[in-house]
């Protein structure tokens, strides 16, 4: 029987050594915590062949993600992702590709952030509130918990 999302979520964090699993619990109990309601999802990385094209990621909430060809399908707003280089967190389906960086970058310490990314190499980097600050604003359009916001 395949694993439910929880125990795949749990199986990838245990995947991880100490101190990058530590701060993925973190955000992710903490993610948890704020939107207990919300969609959980897990991506293994993988495309339905089985060819690895892209990291395996933790996702929270739903929207609709459309394409340009106009179809659309259910996706998450956040994305947690272990990388070789640390910790990225996505805030997809952003209108102003510019919000994130204008909003948070100043004031979240050492992290990359770009029009839907913010990537650190470990929270002890960045101040988390603000991280979860930019959580909160992408949550904000979640469909699958209109409750939690």
């Amino acid at each position: 029987m395949p694993a439910g999302t929880a125990e795949q979520v749990e199986e990838y964090l245990a995947t991880h050594p100490g101190p990058k699993q530590a701060d993925l619990r973190h955000l992710h109990a903490r993610i948890l915590a704020e939107f207990p309601r919300s969609r959980l999802w897990f991506l293994d990385g993988t495309d339905e062949t089985g060819k690895v094209v892209a990291n395996p990621s933790i996702g929270y909430g739903t929207h609709a993600l459309t394409y340009a060809d106009g179809s659309s399908r259910e996706f998450y707003l956040i994305g947690l992702s272990a990388t070789t280089r640390g910790i990225s967190v996505y805030v997809l389906g952003l209108d102003d590709k510019t919000f994130l960086a204008r909003t948070y970058a100043a004031s979240i310490g050492r992290a990359t952030v770009t029009g839907y990314c913010i990537r650190f190499t470990r929270l002890a980097d960045i101040d988390v509130d603000v991280l979860l600050a930019a959580v909160r604003h992408g949550m904000a359009r979640d469909t699958s918990a209109s409750a939690d916001v």
